[in-house]
């Protein structure tokens, strides 16, 4: 598996991977991802905003992750790796690849939201050194929906 930056071409494939591997949480999430929804547009938006690396591998694409860099912090957005990838390390070395640019940058901190209804995604966070940071509320609920994680370098 090699880890390389996404360019523009990739949007259709990037919005592919977010669609696949986010589908097991349609229904299972309020509100409910904006992962289903994603073009090649949206994504073209976001790889203008920050970028994304995709895990590759002889066989295809196995996941990929989107960042941005703010002045404070990388943001670490939709980690994403297809269900028979999982469990072989695919989103660890998506996951440190943006946190090498974070240290490269800096070094800044690692910052990422996961909704409180995935708490196992939480857990996983943790074992990778994440610790909270605070609580966060999408627009138009009144109770927090999901946590800030950060990563200090």
């Amino acid at each position: 598996m090699e880890i390389r930056e996404a360019v523009d071409a990739d949007a259709s494939l990037l919005a592919r991977l977010l669609r696949e591997a986010f589908e097991e949480y349609r229904g299972r999430l309020d509100p409910p991802s904006s992962a289903h929804g994603k073009t090649e547009e949206v994504v073209r938006r976001e790889l203008r905003d920050g970028g994304a690396l995709l895990a590759d591998a002889p066989s295809g694409a196995q996941g990929c992750v989107f960042f941005h860099v703010r002045k404070d912090h990388v943001y670490l957005d939709r980690l994403a790796v297809l269900p028979p990838f999982r469990g072989q390390g695919v989103a660890r070395a998506l996951m440190e690849a943006v946190e090498a640019r974070a240290r490269a940058l800096g070094p800044l901190p690692v910052r990422l939201n996961v909704r409180l209804a995935l708490q196992e995604h939480q857990d996983w966070y943790a074992r990778q050194g994440y610790t909270f940071r605070s609580h966060g509320t999408h627009e138009g609920y009144t109770s927090p929906t999901f946590v800030v994680l950060e990563k200090r370098p």
